[in-house]
C-alpha cells in the first residue's frame, strides 16, 4: 500500500489526503520519521485539516518528540473546535493528556 501511495505522489498527485494516508501507513509500519514528514506536508497543504494535525501529533509522539506532539495537538484542537469537529478535538485532548501524564511520570524522582 505504501508503494502505491508513494507512486501516486511521484506522479504529481500531491494533496493533504494523500499525505495523511501515507503518514498513517508509515505509522502502522513503524516508520515514525516518514510518518512525521508526510503529516507535516499534509498540514502545510491544508492548515485547517484537523485529521492532519491529529496524525501529526501521533507521528511526532511515535518519533519521541513529545513536546512537538503537544504543540501539534493544541493547534489541532483549536482548528477542530473552530470547524465544529468536536470528535477530533476530543481525541486530541485525550492524546495530549496521555503525553502530559507520561512526561510527568518520567520527570518524577525514583523512590528506590
Amino acid at each position: 500500500m505504501i508503494a502505491n501511495l508513494e507512486a501516486l505522489l511521484a506522479k504529481g498527485g500531491d494533496g493533504a489526503v494523500l499525505r495523511l494516508a501515507l503518514s498513517s501507513r508509515y505509522l502502522d509500519a513503524g516508520d515514525a520519521t516518514s510518518a512525521v514528514r508526510h503529516a507535516e506536508a499534509a498540514v502545510q497543504l491544508d492548515p485547517d485539516y484537523s485529521a492532519g494535525w491529529k496524525t501529526l501529533g501521533r507521528a511526532l509522539a511515535a518519533a519521541g518528540r513529545s513536546a512537538d506532539a503537544l504543540v501539534a495537538y493544541e493547534r489541532g484542537i483549536t482548528i477542530a473546535e473552530r470547524r465544529g469537529d468536536q470528535q477530533a478535538a476530543k481525541e486530541m485532548r485525550v492524546f495530549s493528556t496521555r503525553l502530559k501524564r507520561a512526561a510527568a511520570k518520567s520527570d518524577a524522582p525514583d523512590d528506590a
